[in-house]
């Protein structure tokens, strides 16, 4: 009984790790779902590059998987974490370019960061708890629409078939939890 007490008091990304770190494919396919978009952008950010981006996406969740069995979470999502674990793996794909360039060209290699900043790290991994908390405050509908819709690709009429509600009420909830989101993250920019 005191097991299904202490899963009640977890959140769900906690509960998707627990259950993931002791071998459960399908908590890591939902804990995967779930941030696979926000992981890709933080990808995309750094690398600039669709296609290195979606690889670093997919090497991110590869070691995230390995790492599960030994993972403390800090706080209720894992996207903190998740987005360190890309960061690196960007970095190591910098790395890699950089290389790769080296011995293909002799071209000046300026617009390639030298190191991975600490300093936006910290802010990448504040934007990304900020997010979090912010989509914490919406309504649970707003909250199942932002999910179908921003994180796993729904197209409108999709999620309004899914959740029984209209085509107008997903597209107007999401624009304005859009809009409550881009305040949030513009927020966190101008405080950094």
């Amino acid at each position: 009984m005191s097991e299904l007490v202490e899963d009640q008091e977890r959140s769900e990304d906690q509960n998707w790790v627990a259950r993931a770190a002791s071998g459960d494919e399908g908590a890591f396919r939902a804990l995967y779902r779930v941030h696979v978009r926000p992981v890709y952008w933080i990808a995309h950010g750094i690398l600039g590059s669709a296609a290195d981006a979606e690889d670093v996406t997919q090497e991110t969740f590869v070691v995230a998987w390995r790492k599960l069995p030994g993972l403390q979470l800090v706080g209720a999502s894992a996207l903190p974490w998740l987005a360190t674990i890309c960061r690196f793996q960007a970095a190591n794909r910098l790395r890699q370019r950089r290389r790769e360039q080296a011995h293909t060209t002799d071209a000046a290699d300026d617009d390639l960061a030298d190191t991975v900043s600490v300093e936006e790290q910290v802010i990448s991994a504040a934007l990304a708890e900020r997010i979090t908390a912010e989509i914490g405050t919406l309504t649970a509908l707003d909250q199942e629409i932002f999910r179908l819709c921003a994180t796993e690709g729904y197209a409108y009429q999709a999620a309004a078939d899914e959740l029984g509600v209209s085509h107008g009420v997903v597209r107007n909830r999401l624009s304005r939890v859009r809009t409550q989101l881009r305040g949030a993250v513009e927020e966190e920019v101008r405080d950094a």
